[in-house]
This record gives C-alpha cells, structure tokens and sequence, in this order.
C-alpha cells in the first residue's frame, strides 16, 4: 500500500486531508515567524547598547568619475584614519583596528563613513578600466568591525575573475575579441539589521537601502560607461535590499545566494529587465525559514517566495554542498559559477 494511502492504525492521528495540511503548514510559518520576533524582542543586543563611536563625517565629494577616482580614494583614506584615531581616544580598540586597516594605502574606498555602525564602498581591481564589474551587497550584521569577512569574499571573487578571464578572452566593450578588465565593488552602503533583532524579519532596512543602492549604480555606470556588464551579487539580507531596488537598477545581472525571499513572488514581480539568478548551498539554515508574508504587530513580517523555487522563474544555478557563509568560498562551485556570471560566460555555470 502506498503511503498515501496509509490507513491509521489504533491509536494513530488520521491524516489530515491536503487543503488542512496546506493550512496548517502556511499557520506553522506564521508562528514560526512570531516566535523569532518575539525572540528578537526579548533577547538582549549588546550593540543596542553599546555608546555611540565618535567620527568625522564623511568626505564632502562629487559622484565620481574616471579622473577623480584617486582622489575620491585619497580622501577616504585619510577620513578612515581619523576615524581610527577618534575612535582609539575614545578607548574602542576594536573599531579603532578597522578603521585604521581600511586606511592602508592599498585600499580603494569611493565611500566611507566611521559614525555609527559605518558604511563602506571598496573597488577591489581597476574600476576606470573594467567592463566587467560585479557589485556584492551584504546580509546582516555587516558592520565596520566584521567588515574584513565580507571583504575577504569580495577578494575571492575577484581572484577568480583574474584567473578565468586570463584563460578566457572575451568580447570587449569596443568590439574587439580580448581579456575583459574586472573589478569587484563591496557595497556596504546601508545599516544592515542585526540576526537576533525585529528589523531582519521585515524590508525596513531594505527599503531604506534601495534608494542609496540605486544612486550608487547610477553613479557606477558614470564610472564605467553604458556598455560594461554590470552584475548585483546579493546575499541573504541583502536579496531583499536588492530586491526592493531592482526596479530602477541599470544592472545586466542580479544573483540572490542565501536568500530568505526578496519581497516578491515571481522574478516578473520584480519588474527588472535584468537576468535573475538564484541559488542556496546543501548546508544553508537559510531553507528553514518560511517563505510566508504573515502581519504582525502591525508589521509584515517574512519575505515571500523561495527564489530558487520553480514557480519563481530564475536561473537556479549550483551552489555545491557549502553552508550559509560559503558561497564566496574559494574553490567552491558557487564561486566559480558567480565568477560566470560576473564575466558573461552564463553557457559555462553549472545549473542545479
């Protein structure tokens, strides 16, 4: 006998017909959903505490452009270092080392701003000359301080770049058959919510996001022109940033990895001429949280459909057997199928 067919034995629940199962998981989620606010309420943050950093506001600088970008770099630089000593006077050694890391005459920041959690846009690779740029927006708790972890995945995609594009010459933007120039963007440009708190459960911080998002790559394509190809690599939280900002993005490529949803039901919902990606490893916690809209406390609470569902309609892509935070890991199959993405090789990433 099927199980379907299953006939209760004594003492058995008799299983529940399809229409009450179906309820009865969408009323699971729903409470799923209200017990990890009522956590985020209850369970105490220690940055919700913490007293404010002082630093100097950022650097007062025109959209850049190919003949400013190193002054745009020399400028953040030095405001990172007086971020650094502020913070040093102030007895915040932690904050302190990041600031002052940041102001290593290596680093290429076309934004920074010390005050509060902080803010960050880094070039990693020759932006006056790329065709080929691809632009990582952040999840949760991406502040100054764990900075270095999300650089560390921007780094590693930016490796990878170098070494496909070095084996593979591409179609340049002026027509010519030759390598394609790279260059990848850590866009930590807006206040990322907290794990344990109420703001990751809901788009506040992702619609507060998307208007700085969408001026930024409207300032990017100032940089690099109209015909270089332009990808959005958005992870976890920041699926749903990029989701509430797709719509007026100039971007030829958008990959959501690790998302909870991004506020939309279908890729169309999106309204985006951009080509959607998605994607989450075998070992991502991320597929056990519900993809349901539920209202409370006033607040809509959950982000929707599961971006690597069928009924969503992207690109569903391999992202091998890595966890929540290894999709930038080196040497791992997402890496190297964001890496395709990124240099337009799409025929080369491997589907799941």
């Amino acid at each position: 006998m099927s199980h379907s067919a299953h006939s209760a034995q004594p003492g058995e629940p008799l299983p529940l017909p399809l229409p009450l199962r179906v309820r009865f998981l969408r009323r699971l989620g729903r409470t799923l959903l209200a017990a990890l606010v009522t956590a985020a309420v209850v369970v105490p943050v220690s940055a919700a505490a913490r007293p404010r950093i002082p630093a100097p506001g950022p650097a007062a600088l025109a959209p850049p452009t190919t003949a400013t970008l190193d002054q745009a770099y020399t400028a953040n630089r030095a405001n990172a270092a007086e971020a650094s000593r502020m913070a040093a006077a102030h007895g915040d050694r932690t904050r302190a080392a990041a600031d002052r890391a940041m102001a290593a005459p290596s680093r290429h920041f076309l934004t920074f701003d010390g005050r509060g959690q902080g803010l960050a846009v880094e070039v990693l690779g020759d932006l006056a000359h790329a065709d080929r740029v691809a632009v990582l927006v952040p999840g949760s708790d991406t502040t100054l301080e764990t900075y270095g972890r999300f650089r560390a995945g921007a780094a590693a995609l930016q490796d990878r770049l170098n070494s496909l594009d070095h084996r593979h010459g591409t179609r340049g933007t002026h027509g010519s058959t030759s390598r394609p120039h790279t260059a990848v963007i850590a866009w930590l440009g807006y206040e990322t919510p907290g794990t344990v708190s109420t703001t990751v459960l809901t788009t506040g911080r992702a619609e507060d996001a998307a208007p700085p998002l969408t001026r930024f790559i409207r300032e990017l394509r100032g940089v690099v022109g109209e015909k270089a190809h332009v990808s959005l690599l958005c992870h976890s939280y920041g699926t749903v940033v990029c989701g509430r900002a797709a719509r007026g993005l100039d971007v030829d490529d958008i990959a959501l990895i690790g998302s909870p949803g991004t506020g939309a039901d279908s890729v169309s919902a999106l309204r985006t001429s951009a080509r959607i990606w998605a994607a989450r490893g075998a070992d991502d916690w991320i597929v056990n949280v519900p993809h349901v809209h539920a209202d409370l406390f006033g607040t809509t609470v959950g982000f929707g459909a599961d971006p690597v569902s069928p009924a969503f309609g992207a690109h569903v892509f391999a992202a091998g057997a890595g966890g929540h935070s290894d999709y930038f890991k080196p040497g791992s199959v997402s890496l190297d199928n964001l890496a395709r993405i990124v240099l337009g090789d799409t025929s080369e990433v491997s589907r799941a």
